[in-house]
């Protein structure tokens, strides 16, 4: 099941995707490892305290998280990670998108496709997060527009494989497929 969680900056998409996992948890009634997929690089101070606001929210959850750190790697981590009992959590998609465009000899074209098929065959829970950043104005810079398009087209791909797609807005879901 891929579960993806889309919204604005501060629209309370990561809290909804981390009360879905409980959910799943409760509704199955079990122990699952939840894996926490963490694609932020810390590069400066002010990213250093987003960092640290997630992982305080996360330690007050009833979820004993296990945080995989992908900055890059987030294709392969999923593969690895492919069971029918795990739920995965990965958080968040455009600054994973942003890594990979910022990556010296990257071809995102092919990252893009691979990612593509580690989730069509992935076999538990997934649950996507990402911002939306398509509601804005156009970028003026080159760098931005790329960035916004390529983000754009990312979506509507995983929208179209995705059991659930879920846009967040003021904290509150709009369910807009499944």
């Amino acid at each position: 099941m891929i579960h993806f969680v889309l919204g604005g900056a501060r629209s309370g998409k990561s809290s909804y995707a981390e009360s879905q996992v409980l959910h799943h948890m409760t509704a199955a009634d079990s122990v699952k490892p939840c894996l926490y997929f963490a694609t932020a690089e810390a590069l400066d101070s002010e990213m250093q305290q987003r960092i640290l606001h997630h992982q305080a929210q996360r330690q007050t959850d009833a979820i004993a998280w296990q945080t995989i750190e992908c900055p890059l790697e987030l294709t392969q981590a999923i593969e690895l990670h492919s069971t029918n009992d795990s739920v995965i959590l990965v958080d968040c998609l455009t600054l994973w998108l942003s890594n990979q465009l910022f990556h010296a000899n990257n071809n995102w074209q092919q990252v893009k496709s691979e990612f593509l098929k580690a989730l069509s065959q992935h076999t538990g829970t997934l649950i996507l997060v990402s911002n939306e950043v398509g509601c804005g104005i156009v970028p003026m810079g080159e760098v931005s527009r790329r960035f916004v398009d390529e983000a754009g087209w990312l979506h509507q791909d995983i929208a179209a494989i995705a059991d659930k797609v879920t846009l967040v807005t003021a904290g509150l879901p709009l369910h807009l497929k499944g």
